[in-house]
């Protein structure tokens, strides 16, 4: 089986964007996602603490950048029993792209009262192996769950399961935080592509976590899109094959289409 090739390779403390980090916007421009993913490596590497998971992550993504060497700091924010803070920064040759901010939480007892009404899981299995990306530049595996919700009308909520296949950096294997975040920005192609054309670009998107996911298959669920004067909200349901875990909310700004 021939290797699939990552995100980005490393030289030093460089890391060097490879061809399957494109965006779809434009051929010399990374996706933003993969920015959130590189700062959410970063956040982890600066460790999660004893008992703490990462309960929200917010990725500004507000700088396009091309296929230049980038660096990631992660600086932690606040040291405490119950909550530590750790931010993130992107940057290139020319200064910051992008950064990220985590609040981690202290795991404990559930508390006997519960919580108020809570999404059911799928209806709609997860899927199976699905194709290879093998010598192909395609991020990742995406199968719709519902096909007539993705007919380019926006008059239907769009659901999807996300299989990110290919490594961030190198050959390291992607942990559930980093394929968590990779697929939260997904969000925003699922809540804001309307009729015909994805006229919206991410400004930036925040994942809120109950709970890290368990395999390697990411569901989205769009919950809404609401605009004016060019600038655009949404949210999605975030889903492992176990159930819900989540919300991804993302902000956009108008747009010319992007590119087929």
């Amino acid at each position: 089986m021939a290797r699939v090739e990552p995100f980005f390779s490393t030289a030093g403390d460089d890391l060097l964007p490879l061809p399957p980090a494109r965006s779809p916007w434009s051929a010399d421009m990374l996706h933003g996602r993969v920015l959130g993913g590189l700062a959410a490596r970063a956040i982890e590497r600066a460790g999660f603490g004893e008992g703490l998971r990462p309960a929200r992550v917010t990725v500004d993504l507000f700088k396009n950048t091309g296929f230049v060497p980038l660096r990631v700091t992660a600086t932690p924010v606040r040291e405490g029993r119950r909550i530590r803070v750790v931010d993130a920064v992107v940057s290139g040759p020319a200064g910051p792209v992008a950064r990220a901010s985590c609040v981690l939480l202290r795991a404990g007892a559930q508390p006997a009262a519960g919580g108020g009404w809570e999404r059911p899981a799928w209806d709609v299995p997860p899927p199976g192996e699905g194709p290879s990306l093998d010598g192909t530049p395609m991020p990742m595996q995406m199968w719709p769950a519902d096909e007539g919700s993705w007919q380019s009308s926006g008059a239907a909520p769009r659901r999807a399961w996300v299989r990110d296949i290919r490594a961030l950096v190198d050959a390291e294997p992607l942990s559930p935080f980093v394929r968590a975040v990779l697929a939260a920005d997904l969000a925003s192609p699922l809540t804001h592509w309307g009729a015909g054309d994805l006229a919206f670009i991410n400004a930036d998107y925040t994942l809120h976590l109950a709970r890290l996911p368990e395999g390697d298959v990411i569901g989205l669920e769009a919950g809404g899109h609401l605009s004016a004067d060019g600038i655009a909200a949404g949210h999605c349901v975030v889903y492992d094959a176990k159930g819900p875990i989540g919300h991804s909310n993302t902000t956009a700004i108008g747009n010319a289409p992007m590119r087929s």
